[in-house]
């Protein structure tokens, strides 16, 4: 309903724009912060005030006085002001605002849906998690940037697809390999004389959890080998040629461990409500890239260096990064450029988006230039979103033994201090409220800083936090429960009829609203347009912001205005019903589950 106020408002300015001046120039309708300001807001008479050389004031004036002589033109405005230094101000009728409860009601969890981007095909990359290796919060973050941008986006009308690329082959899994010998105390001569089946009957009874910290060890323990030892260096190197040609030796405990990471990334998955519908891994896409540098190389795209392969990127004032090592192998490099394709070639979209850490701009810049060399429209499709690292207290860090702090062990973390301060919380509502901590916490920073994560404010329900939100959403539903359960648990039918038959709407005198009910029928309003700037600008944040404001709109109300037993009772439960609704579909575009009870 906002977006057609605002279109509305445009046209009937843009008529009278041509009537004052004969011409068409551009002009804004913004929101303001400030409700004292109305609910939107124009810079037309500044602009116009160039052309007619007129004071800006005067002609917002002259301008509002028009529109509030003709409002039937805009039969959703109240009243018109001008204020200075020029701007004109609009406010919505309490009939407009009332009436969308209604709306809101009977979209159910399709309310602030659109159709901005039907028939687009998006894909989203994200989590990208390397097999091996453990799931850190890095992994963490991008998985729900990921997710909400990826439901933003679905929410806009767009047919969208869930990518994740993983890195099972590399250095990081020869290390991990090297590492799982030493440390399950198996003999080692040589990478060409290991057999793996004495340390796969060691482990492979083991639980999952136990399988996938020897191998965060074994990692942690042939990283610091390479580092440290030129032997292991040298083995270390063997093993990782040995993968990429499948050497039969090693591949039985290679394929073994992949099994248990995937296995193991898919219960994160499951815990943080992604579904990914197509799996990219080095192994696969790493030979395409390989064959398509190869081809550029001879075509001039591409340059030997030192017995490597790279694109030269100081002559598109870049830097210079290495398609195919010294080794004749691809580095991540080319791998990427196979994934482009590959990714492509599976879902023919419109705009494919990368979701990663800030650490690799760089590198994706000159990535996208070399892209661009090779295919200019493919190019042009990708984007890049990156985000900042998540930092810890101290203290919580050093509880850890070792330098990786996991994605599971900062969601269990946050359980516990949950369970500790809230004992008699079921477990089921335990576990969705400590991922919307986790979740909201990363969410409601703008993307590209570094995030502080603080596990008291994150677990508050008295602060901007997702356990805040979904408090709140929880007390919409008891209140509701009390005299309308069907609000609560009723089809979008049910509850719209029940709005009806209870002349929930109709009973209200408009002169009776209080100055909290208006603040919040505004801001259940213009959830529609908050969900469309926060896809437009792939910035989450910017619907936490919302949900926050309205949270603390609705905590207001409640303490200042009787909701049951007042003589406006039917209206301030559907109000009510309404507040609930705009956070359980806002919270779950965020990827956070919204309890009925807490």
């Amino acid at each position: 309903m906002i977006m057609d106020i605002k279109k509305e408002i445009t046209l009937v300015l843009r008529d009278l724009l041509k009537e004052f001046t004969g011409e068409s120039v551009k002009f804004l309708i913004e929101e303001p912060e400030n409700e004292s300001f109305g609910d939107y807001s124009s810079n037309i008479a500044l602009v116009a005030s160039k052309i007619l050389k007129k004071n800006p004031f005067d002609l917002a004036s002259e301008l509002a006085e028009k529109l509030n002589s003709s409002l039937s033109k805009l039969p959703n405005i109240d009243r018109v002001e001008a204020v200075k230094p020029g701007f004109i101000n609009f406010w919505t009728s309490k009939e407009c605002l009332t009436a969308a409860i209604t709306h809101i009601i009977s979209a159910s969890d399709k309310y602030g849906c659109s159709k901005s981007l039907e028939g687009k095909k998006i894909m989203v990359e994200f989590t990208d998690p390397n097999p091996f290796k453990e799931f850190h919060i890095g992994h963490l973050y991008s998985n729900t940037v990921g997710e909400s941008v990826s439901r933003l986006l679905e929410a806009m009308g767009a047919s969208l697809k869930r990518a994740n690329y993983q890195g099972d082959v590399g250095m990081h899994v020869a290390k991990a390999i090297y590492g799982i010998f030493h440390l399950c105390h198996a003999e080692f001569i040589s990478a060409s004389q290991i057999s793996g089946n004495k340390i796969l009957k060691q482990v492979q009874d083991d639980k999952l959890n136990k399988r996938i910290k020897i191998l965060g060890e074994a990692y942690s323990f042939g990283a610091k080998a390479y580092e440290d030892d030129s032997g292991a260096k040298r083995e270390i190197e063997e093993l990782n040629k040995k993968i990429y040609v499948k050497d039969p030796a090693i591949m039985g405990l290679y394929e073994k461990g992949r099994q248990w990471s995937l296995e193991y990334f898919e219960n994160i998955y499951k815990r943080l409500g992604t579904k990914f519908d197509f799996y990219y891994f080095e192994s696969e896409v790493g030979i395409d890239g390989l064959k398509l540098v190869k081809e550029y190389l001879k075509k001039g795209i591409f340059e030997e260096s030192q017995n490597a392969v790279i694109f030269p990127g100081k002559k598109y004032g870049l830097h210079n990064r290495v398609f195919i090592n010294s080794l004749g192998l691809p580095t991540y490099e080319a791998k990427e450029l196979g994934l482009a394709l590959r990714k492509y070639r599976d879902f023919k979209f419109d705009q494919s988006i990368v979701i990663t850490g800030n650490e690799i701009i760089g590198y994706f810049k000159v990535l996208i230039v070399a892209l661009g060399k090779i295919n200019p429209s493919l190019a042009a499709k990708i984007k890049h979103l990156s985000h900042g690292m998540v930092r810890l207290p101290a203290g919580k860090m050093s509880s850890r033994t070792g330098s990786v702090v996991t994605g599971e062990w900062l969601l269990d973390e946050t359980k516990k201090l949950l369970k500790s301060k809230y004992s008699e919380m079921p477990e089921e509502i335990l576990e969705k409220v400590a991922v919307g901590a986790v979740k909201y916490a990363l969410l409601k920073s703008s993307l590209g800083h570094d995030i502080e994560f603080n596990f008291e404010e994150s677990i508050s329900i008295q602060g901007d936090s997702g356990p805040y939100l979904q408090y709140v959403y929880a007390r919409t539903q008891s209140v509701l429960n009390k005299c309308h359960p069907e609000l609560v648990s009723g089809s979008p039918a049910v509850r719209q009829a029940t709005l009806k038959s209870k002349e929930m709407l109709k009973q209200v005198q408009h002169d009776t609203i209080t100055i909290e009910e208006m603040s919040l029928l505004r801001a259940l309003n213009k959830f529609p347009e908050v969900v469309v700037q926060a896809a437009e600008k792939f910035a989450p944040n910017i619907l936490c912001n919302y949900l926050f404001n309205l949270a603390q709109k609705f905590n207001l109300f409640y303490q200042k205005c009787k909701v049951i037993g007042s003589g406006n009772q039917e209206f301030r439960l559907a109000l009510t019903a309404g507040v609930g609704q705009v956070i359980k579909n806002g919270l779950d575009l965020l990827g956070i589950a919204a309890p009925t009870k807490m």
